[in-house]
C-alpha cells in the first residue's frame, strides 16, 4: 500500500485543496455562527501569512507593487463588506450574515487565476524557478484575499464582543 501511495498523490492533494476551498468559499454564504476561538485562530494565521506575503515584497522586487495594490484593496473590500455584514443571534447564539458578493468574488478570482497560471504551466516547474516566475497579478490577488479576510476577522471581533 505505501508503494502505491505516490501514484495517488496528486489526487489526494487535489481533492484535499478543493474541499479546504469549498469550506472557505461556503463561509461566505448564509448565517455564520461565532466562533470567536476560531476566529483567533483565524487572525493568527492570517497576521503569519501577511508577514510572509510583506517578506516576499521584500525580497522579489517585482511583485511588490502588486503585492501592495492588492492589500489596499483587500483593506477597502474588507470595511466596505464590514459595513455591510448582518449581525444577528439565532437561537441564543451570536452570528453573522456576510455579504456573500465580495468574499465570494474574491475567493472565484483567486481559484480562476491559480486556474489560469496552472493551464500556462507556471507550476510544471519545481520549486527552483517558483520565485523568479512569481507573478505579481497572482500575489496581488492574494494579498487581497489575506488583507480581506484579516479585516473580516478582526472587524468582527470587534463588533460582536
Amino acid at each position: 500500500m505505501p508503494a502505491a501511495l505516490p501514484v495517488y498523490m496528486p489526487w489526494l492533494m487535489t481533492a484535499g485543496f478543493g474541499w479546504l476551498y469549498y469550506r472557505r468559499i461556503r463561509r461566505h454564504f448564509g448565517w455564520q455562527p461565532w466562533r470567536p476561538v476560531r476566529n483567533g485562530f483565524r487572525i493568527g494565521l492570517l497576521s503569519l501569512v501577511s508577514a510572509a506575503l510583506v517578506a516576499a515584497a521584500i525580497y522579489i522586487p517585482h511583485v511588490a507593487l502588486g503585492i501592495v495594490a492588492g492589500a489596499v484593496a483587500g483593506l477597502g473590500l474588507g470595511v466596505f463588506a464590514l459595513k455591510h455584514t448582518l449581525i444577528s443571534p439565532r437561537d441564543g447564539q451570536a452570528g453573522y450574515t456576510p455579504n456573500p458578493w465580495i468574499g465570494g468574488g474574491l475567493a472565484v478570482l483567486l481559484i480562476g487565476r491559480l486556474a489560469w497560471r496552472w493551464y500556462g504551466g507556471a507550476f510544471s516547474q519545481g520549486m527552483g524557478a517558483g520565485m523568479g516566475n512569481a507573478s505579481p497579478l497572482t500575489l496581488a490577488l492574494a494579498a487581497a484575499l489575506i488583507s480581506y479576510g484579516l479585516v473580516q476577522a478582526v472587524g468582527l471581533a470587534i463588533r460582536l464582543r
